[in-house]
């Protein structure tokens, strides 16, 4: 039997919400739509998959806005993972922010972080740690062949 998801992400949309799922199961290669609930013609709640990750969006109207306050984090194993989901995140007028963080198109905050940074800052040499950290801060989209020069040269 399959398992059932108990805690599902909801986000609110003001009109936007097929486009804004559309987008995301074309951004990420293991994705899904699986249901569309229209009123009228139009889109009022959808349910879509992200790596095996559950989310429903609804257009709920422009009551309510995203902030930094919350943001999906993707854990990334390579460079080119970075890279190819920081352009496909920032287009048609989603926003650069420091250390890894973007706002998409819709306003969605995203942290597209490589699994390296978290190798690189736990090393226990502190003054590595710190050197690769002052890097980071440094970036907008992480860069792991300069975090590692960082570390490295240290």
């Amino acid at each position: 039997m399959a398992s059932i998801q108990k805690i599902t992400t909801f986000l609110w949309f003001n009109d936007n919400a097929e486009e804004a799922i559309n987008h995301y199961c074309a951004t990420f290669k293991n994705s899904k739509i699986i249901n569309f609930n229209r009123h009228g013609g139009k889109v009022f709640l959808g349910i879509f998959e992200i790596e095996g990750q559950r989310f429903m969006a609804l257009n709920g109207g422009p009551k309510y806005k995203f902030t930094e306050a919350i943001s999906l984090y993707v854990d990334c194993e390579t460079q080119e993972e970075v890279d190819d989901l920081w352009t496909k995140l920032t287009a048609d007028g989603g926003e650069e922010s420091r250390c890894g963080w973007l706002k998409d198109k819709f306003g969605l905050s995203w942290q597209i972080i490589p699994k390296a940074l978290g190798q690189l800052m736990s090393s226990p040499d502190p003054k590595k740690a710190q050197a690769v950290m002052q890097a980071m801060l440094q970036m907008s989209k992480i860069d792991i062949a300069t975090l590692q020069r960082a570390h490295d040269n240290d």
